[in-house]
């Protein structure tokens, strides 16, 4: 099993040598590589392109050729689209685990940001999808995966249509927690990389609003927040 230790995070992508090296990567049980053997995982690294995005930097666009599919092994990417009068919607941030770019479109439908350094394994979709079709396994985690994120996008419309403020925010905060949790980081302090603006994007409220319920959980006791960049959340 992968534990908190094993997900301490590489050093920045400035200067580091990107190394494939499936049986030892973070992400392997977290991801669709869990459906693998290690001799399928061997082949399968034959085809991994990895590569580290510097934080605020572009993954890839809205609109752009989806030739490429990503698996996240590390760091967080902030999902978006781009609405037809310029404002912008966040869809998602993706943890390690997450597989992003694979769709029956030959567009990306939505951009994707690193927030802090964000490592992948980038595959060639026609190559990807030959693995797919030699390993009925690897699709079907796929699926699995797949379901999970449909789950996570019901949520959201939930939490965007019925609750309050500071419901969304708590239960922002606390779903945020739960994920951190199942990529084994045990810890209730969690890391809080993406900005108020974010937030309040994704949760379809104003940055001042996101920052009053903010103030108020805090004040609360609710949850602590250490140099605005981790939240402890508590187990509610």
């Amino acid at each position: 099993m992968v534990t908190a230790g094993a997900l301490q995070r590489h050093p920045p992508c400035a200067g580091s040598e990107l190394q494939v090296d499936c049986q030892h990567c973070r992400a392997r049980f977290l991801s669709v590589c869990n459906a693998l053997s290690d001799e399928e995982l061997h082949s399968l690294a034959t085809i991994v392109d990895p590569r580290c995005v510097p934080a605020k930097t572009t993954l890839f666009s809205q609109g752009d050729e989806a030739t490429n599919v990503f698996n996240v092994t590390e760091g967080m990417a902030r999902l978006y689209k781009l609405l037809p009068d310029g404002r912008r919607q966040i869809i998602g941030f993706a943890l390690p685990g997450d597989f992003l770019g694979l769709s029956l479109s030959d567009r990306f439908s939505f951009s994707a940001d690193a927030v802090d350094d964000v490592r992948v394994c980038r595959f060639q979709r026609t190559r990807f999808s030959q693995q797919l079709d030699e390993k009925p396994h690897l699709l079907r985690r796929l699926h699995e995966i797949a379901s999970n994120e449909l789950m996570i996008a019901q949520d959201q419309l939930v939490v965007l249509g019925r609750r309050s403020a500071e419901e969304r925010v708590a239960v922002f905060l606390l779903a945020l927690r739960k994920r951190f949790a199942a990529i084994h980081h045990l810890s209730p302090t969690v890391p809080l990389p993406m900005s108020r603006q974010d937030i309040a994007d994704y949760l379809g409220l104003t940055i001042e609003t996101v920052s009053r319920q903010i103030t108020r959980l805090r004040a609360d006791g609710i949850i602590a927040i250490e140099n605005n960049r981790n939240v402890t959340v508590p187990n509610l």
